[in-house]
């Protein structure tokens, strides 16, 4: 997966977890808002960095808005959301 196809998000807005937004870019962008975006901006920023870096992805633009998640939930939604803008088209989630 080295490029994004289209915008996509992963997580909610509940307390304790975060929305990651993502988009093809040009250029690396990260907006981060949110619950401890200031004091984790230095954390939140190497995280983002070190995924795309894993992928390939040399530009996309991240929007996190963190209402206070753990590392691991924040990289779970980046994660989901590379992953969803990277398909070849959209595929819907059955439904039980």
């Amino acid at each position: 997966m080295a490029m994004l196809r289209r915008p996509a998000q992963a997580g909610t807005l509940e307390s304790s977890d975060c929305l990651v937004s993502v988009a093809p870019s040009e250029t690396r962008e990260l907006d981060h808002r949110g619950a401890g975006a200031t004091f984790f901006a230095g954390r939140t920023r190497g995280l983002v960095n070190d995924v795309l870096d894993s992928l390939g992805i040399s530009g996309a633009t991240v929007t996190i808005q963190d209402q206070g998640a753990l590392e691991v939930t924040l990289r779970a939604r980046l994660d989901t959301a590379l992953e969803r803008a990277s398909r070849e088209e959209d595929v819907a989630c059955p439904r039980q």
